[in-house]
């Protein structure tokens, strides 16, 4: 693999990932000639003390792209004449900076808006897009297992990168597909959100491992639910050597997987050799599955895929609170959770009343039914 950096008319920075680094076309000078203006951000992040979590108010994202042509793909490559975000002619996996970031730039100070209760700070940090491909018409599934792994190349060395930014505590690497997901742009891409605080749903998780972990047996919960769903057997739906994937007993959505590392690594940065290497055939098969749950009839699954991984401790903690939150990461386990929102063909599962109002997901297809269809659309 080689990593070039570069930067765009308006500052932000460009990285090109290439499968060979001896290859004329991984030499990476071509620059942006657009007449972009500067970036103008108005990030904040706001606290809502009744859930205790921070929601981000982001009024300059209302511009972005919005379901562009196909010739004017701000994804694709830069070719006869037209520029886009990417100023070389062919690449293969490109990664810059959101020109719409939801979090962008240094921390800053807390403040009040009239009340102890109102609390707002600066929407910190980084959002990244990465292109999986310079081929429009392709998605993920279509990746060989050489470029699925330089996408896994990829998303590891961004973590590390952005893990070491001022006031960043979790990185999370993820795509979403389809536009009944919500996507805005048909090109094949993920997304890096650097938040400046550790994620609700990771603060959920951590709790839960810490509370189990106080038990006599002082196991970890992550381990033990692995094991169990492995030792039940009628929820997985891929078992490797060094990976395993799953329905799981409670899941949320119509289809969905979790897909573990085996042995449990807290972030992509602490995966095995071995673990990168079995990792691309065995979740280009679990996208391929996906494509063909509700027939060959039928569109493209839409879907998300979420990296979670623990977040990292940043250097102004201190004493036993920062060792508290190091012992906390080195619990937890990298996963990613893979799943669609259509149920049926034709029909999606909304988020209603319940779901959005109460955060109680009810759930129409059965895990076991979930995994089972899972495996009958194995590849022969």
């Amino acid at each position: 693999m080689k990593k070039t950096s570069n930067r765009l008319a308006d500052g932000r920075e460009i990285i090109y990932y290439d499968l060979s680094a001896t290859a004329e076309s991984a030499v990476r000078t071509a620059a942006d000639r657009r007449p972009l203006p500067p970036i103008e951000t108005a990030s904040e992040i706001r606290h809502d003390p009744l859930l205790d979590d921070w929601v981000g108010v982001t009024a300059h994202r209302n511009a972005r792209t919005y379901h562009p042509p196909a010739d004017e793909c701000p994804l694709c490559p830069s070719r006869d004449g037209r520029m886009s975000e990417i100023p070389e002619a062919d690449y293969d996996v490109a990664v810059f900076e959101n020109r719409f970031p939801s979090f962008r730039g240094a921390p800053g100070d807390e403040v009040h808006d009239g009340s102890p209760l109102f609390a707002r700070r600066p929407g910190a940090g980084r959002c990244e897009v990465v292109s999986f491909t310079s081929d429009h018409d392709a998605s993920f599934a279509d990746l060989t297992e050489e470029q699925a792994r330089l996408v896994l190349d990829a998303w590891t060395d961004r973590t590390a990168e952005l893990s070491q930014l001022p006031g960043v505590e979790q990185v999370f690497c993820f795509e979403n597909r389809g536009e009944e997901i919500g996507v805005t742009l048909s090109h094949p891409h993920g997304q890096i959100y650097a938040y400046p605080f550790t994620t609700p749903r990771t603060e959920r998780m951590l709790r839960s491992v810490a509370a189990y972990g106080e038990r006599p047996a002082g196991d970890n919960l992550f381990d033990d639910l692995v094991a169990a769903e492995l030792a039940v057997g009628d929820r997985v739906v891929l078992d490797g050597e060094h990976w395993t994937a799953f329905v799981p007993y409670a899941a949320h959505w119509p289809y969905e997987v979790h897909l573990y590392p085996k042995p449990r690594v807290p972030d992509l940065l602490a995966l095995s050799e071995e673990a990168r290497e079995e990792f691309p055939g065995l979740y280009l098969e679990l996208l391929r599955r996906f494509d063909r749950i509700f027939g060959a009839d039928q569109p493209r699954t839409p879907y998300i895929a979420a990296w979670h991984q623990a977040p990292f401790p940043k250097g102004s903690q201190s004493g036993q609170g920062r060792a508290e939150r190091f012992a906390a990461r080195e619990e937890f386990a990298l996963h990613l959770e893979l799943f669609t929102i259509r149920r049926a063909p034709g029909k999606l599962k909304f988020l209603a009343g319940s779901e959005s109002g109460m955060n109680v997901f009810i759930n129409d297809v059965p895990p076991e039914a979930a995994a089972q269809r899972l495996r009958e659309v194995a590849s022969t």
